[in-house]
């Protein structure tokens, strides 16, 4: 059983197409405080057989650093600040000037109006979850939207 009893099935390696354990790092740019959110996606990601890097509160330079250092296949940003765009773009910004972010599927969750997705998507993410996604989702979406 997985975070607060729900059924995790099959604890196999997730492995992305090189072959090698689907590795995520989650991160939450800023300090707004809000970890459940992060902390439950982090669990579900960890449970499905992916290997969890755990950034915490980060700025946009750090969690860049910390994505190539990382190797990362997947970016998690959990902002519930009301700062999506401005810290989004920061950290696709930074992913461009590296020449990575054609290698990391980037999301973002938290509170996030449904009006804010389509520019979200324009800018680079490849999908946002706000309050009451499903966790199998966003395991399921990083599993068949990898491009590696």
């Amino acid at each position: 059983m997985g975070y607060l009893g729900t059924p995790i099935g099959n604890l196999t390696e997730v492995k992305c197409m090189s072959g090698r354990k689907i590795r995520v790092l989650m991160s939450k740019p800023g300090i707004d405080g809000h970890w459940r959110g992060g902390i439950v996606v982090s669990r579900a990601i960890r449970d499905a057989g992916m290997e969890l890097i755990f950034g915490g509160f980060q700025n946009a330079k750090q969690i860049v650093e910390a994505a190539i250092q990382e190797d990362v296949d997947v970016l998690g940003l959990s902002i519930h600040s009301g700062a999506h765009f401005a810290y989004t773009k920061q950290v696709i910004d930074l992913l461009k000037e590296k020449g990575v972010l054609n290698d990391i599927l980037v999301l973002v969750g938290g509170v996030i109006p449904a009006q804010d997705f389509q520019k979200l998507k324009e800018m680079g993410v490849a999908n946002i979850y706000g309050p009451g996604s499903m966790t199998n989702d966003i395991v399921e979406f990083i599993k068949t939207h990898l491009k590696k």
